[in-house]
């Protein structure tokens, strides 16, 4: 028999027990019928085979009663099988083009390159957006995206005493002027020695996904702007949409939602598969450390950790490391609101002052709530995935059950890094 628990508003199954994933991605808590008379200790060990309707997978459970405890044998595919899922997906996006991203209707938001910056930051915070392309008028041309990344920035400009840029220049200071500086700090010149801004990656309408998905992974950015022209020159470009991964997976679960057992790697334990960052255990070594900080960390510590480390989010735990929030880049903006960024010390606000601060402002407080997605190590990748359909989510943390203690983290980065790869 088969069953689940509902708690909190949520379906869950027991970990503790034994559990088998359905040809769907359904995790559900198995119980073994017994008899009357039969005592589970009394034999050292139980073994059950479970042959779901999946061709492709197979799950052997194992359960040890002699010592009260259990153990069980993870999910596992053969390599060939792993190939085969990537390669239906891979054909999948390959026969997509970048109009299915477009929906029915909604707004894009673009940004003269003459505008201040102080400005700019005031449109995005208002429109309820985390960035925005560029246009450059006299080129006639989108020439680039101002992100919550040049907001964190300059930010921390502001906050050297020993920078150029002062709060009263941001009145003045152009998106343009910004963009050739920030050029300078990263050593970006042409062999003139003038300062060469980074061009604009974009993606065309006939794209296929798999094209606009590469381009987002091997120019390690959010979003590709869809721009579409009639000429062959490129001259008057339409900017159609903002392309992410995200969307690109709302395509992948329309089609295959119902016909999940196609991909077997999707039921695999997400503990099992080589992505995300993880929490290394006793005596391990672990190349790229699980950035984490506590809510009385200081704001600086937080926006210098997002540059640094290289990561969109941050989760905020207590002193035991369990989850109470994350801090992402785009909730710099909300700093935009009422020009607080004019008055107040990032060494001195912390980040839990900073989260009260943007719950009422950039995204409202149900869908803050919703960013925070949580999975246990367990979960299938298909159900790792499904949360990333929730609106804001860049990232699932995997949690231990009961404590919420964080053990790793995965993007949606590295989904498509692992499915494309």
């Amino acid at each position: 028999m088969q069953y689940k628990f509902y708690v909190d508003g949520e379906w869950r199954y027991d970990e503790h027990q034994s559990w088998v994933t359905s040809e769907y991605g359904l995790v559900n808590t198995l119980l073994f019928p017994m008899d009357a008379n039969h005592n589970p200790t009394a034999g050292p060990e139980l073994h059950a085979n479970m042959e779901l309707d999946n061709e492709h997978f197979r799950r052997v459970m194992q359960v040890h009663v002699s010592d009260g405890t259990l153990n069980e044998v993870l999910p596992t595919i053969s390599e060939a099988d792993v190939q085969a899922s990537r390669h239906r997906i891979s054909v999948f996006l390959s026969t997509q083009t970048a109009y299915e991203l477009l929906p029915k209707s909604g707004k894009v938001v673009a940004l003269d390159v003459d505008l201040p910056v102080k400005q700019a930051f005031h449109i995005l915070y208002e429109q309820g957006v985390p960035m925005a392309p560029l246009w450059d008028f006299s080129r006639g041309q989108f020439v680039g995206v101002l992100s919550a990344l040049d907001f964190i920035l300059i930010l921390r400009e502001l906050g050297n005493h020993g920078s150029n840029l002062t709060e009263e220049e941001l009145d003045t200071h152009t998106i343009a002027a910004w963009k050739e500086g920030k050029a300078y700090l990263n050593r970006q010149f042409d062999g003139q020695g003038r300062a060469v801004t980074r061009q604009l990656i974009h993606a065309g309408p006939y794209d296929n996904l798999k094209e606009v998905a590469l381009k987002i992974l091997q120019n390690d950015v959010c979003t590709v702007p869809i721009i579409h022209s009639s000429s062959d020159d490129g001259s008057f470009p339409q900017l159609l949409h903002l392309a992410s991964l995200s969307g690109i997976l709302k395509c992948i679960f329309r089609y295959f939602r119902h016909v999940s057992g196609s991909l077997p790697v999707l039921q695999l334990p997400i503990c099992s598969i080589p992505l995300g960052t993880w929490v290394p255990k006793i005596g391990e070594s672990n190349g790229r450390p699980l950035a984490m900080l506590r809510p009385s960390a200081s704001l600086s510590a937080a926006l210098n950790l997002l540059i640094h480390a290289q990561v969109s989010s941050i989760p905020i735990v207590d002193d035991n490391d369990s989850l109470l929030d994350i801090y992402c880049r785009s909730d710099i903006t909300a700093l935009a609101k009422d020009r607080v960024y004019t008055h107040i010390n990032l060494n001195e606000m912390t980040i839990h002052q900073a989260l009260q601060l943007g719950q009422d402002s950039f995204y409202p407080y149900e869908l803050r709530s919703q960013r925070c997605q949580m999975c246990l190590r367990s979960d299938s990748l298909f159900k790792v995935m499904e949360r990333f359909g929730n609106p804001g989510v860049r990232q699932v943390i995997i949690v231990e059950a009961g404590s919420k203690r964080v053990e790793g983290i995965v993007t949606l980065s590295d989904i498509f890094r692992f499915l494309l790869s």
